[in-house]
Formats: structure tokens, C-alpha cells, sequence
């Protein structure tokens, strides 16, 4: 299908202390569950995006170029004040192109979906999303949890299980 990666990861890029669980989670626990454990390729802006790269073209480039699009929500995320592009670029890919599947992963308690921007909110009328909840925090690393095998169940199939 001429597709490079698994997933492409969005998540919010500020750094506040909330922000430090996020990007753990992204650049610690998401590749070795995902990665090392499933064999599945990730995108994740930061690790895969070089620097002097022009940014918006390397999203674009490398969500073209991704099965699926992981979204991890926040309430930075959701009262973030300028939309990200990278999530800006996703959620037209997803719903105008309908050519990517999202998984949105609720990695804290929303509680009403309210101040999402309306595109979020059909998605997750229509598919739900996966919540992280505390108890995966002590055994973050097992990929047989119910919340990894939920994220693996929307993952395409990997080239090992062909």
C-alpha cells in the first residue's frame, strides 16, 4: 500500500507537568509496547521529524505515508488555543479523505466532549475512544492489557502476523 508506518502519533507538544506523563508515554512506553513488543511502526513528531525539516510538509508527508493516526487526548490538548497542525491535517485527512482511520486514546478523564472541536467529537460518536486508566500506570509495559489490546485491535495488521 506503499505506506511507511503503522501510526502517526499526535499529542500535545507543550511542556507542562501534565505534558511530562504524556511524553513518556509517547516516546518510552507507545514505542516499546508498540514497537518492540508488536512489531508495528510508529511516527511520533520529535523522534521521526528532523530537525530543519519544514515541519508542516514533513506532517503531512509522513501522515500520508502512515496506516493510522493515534491520537492521544488531553485536556492541554482540547484547551489548547491554536489547533495544531499536525491534528489540523489529520482530522481532514480522516474525515474528508476518509482514507485514515483514527484511534483516539483518552489518556485522562474528559468527562464532557464539549469544548472539542466538532470533527473530534463525531469521531468519537462514532467509534468511541480507548481510556487510559490509573491501574495501567503500574504495569504500563504489558502489551496484553485491555488497553493495549484495544489499541492493537484498531491497528492495521502487522507484516508479522500476514
Amino acid at each position: 500500500d506503499g505506506k511507511i508506518y503503522d501510526a502517526y502519533v499526535i499529542y500535545p507538544k507543550n511542556h507542562t507537568n501534565e505534558a511530562n506523563f504524556v511524553e513518556y508515554f509517547v516516546y518510552q512506553i507507545m514505542p516499546d509496547i508498540l514497537e518492540n513488543k508488536c512489531g508495528y511502526k510508529l511516527c511520533i513528531y520529535g523522534r521521526d521529524i528532523y530537525p530543519g525539516e519544514d515541519a508542516a510538509s514533513a506532517i503531512e508527508t509522513r501522515m500520508q505515508k502512515s496506516r493510522r493516526l493515534i491520537i492521544l487526548l488531553t485536556h492541554q490538548l482540547i484547551n489548547s488555543k491554536e489547533e495544531a497542525y499536525d491534528q489540523h491535517f489529520a482530522l481532514y485527512n480522516a474525515l474528508i479523505q476518509n482514507d485514515t482511520k483514527v484511534i483516539l486514546l483518552e489518556m485522562e478523564t474528559i468527562g464532557t466532549y464539549g469544548k472539542l472541536q466538532e470533527s473530534l467529537r463525531f469521531i468519537i460518536k462514532k467509534q468511541g475512544t480507548i481510556k487510559w486508566k490509573e491501574e495501567h500506570t503500574v504495569h504500563p509495559q504489558s502489551p496484553n492489557s485491555k488497553f493495549w489490546k484495544q489499541v492493537r485491535y484498531h491497528m492495521p495488521l502487522t507484516s508479522s502476523a500476514n
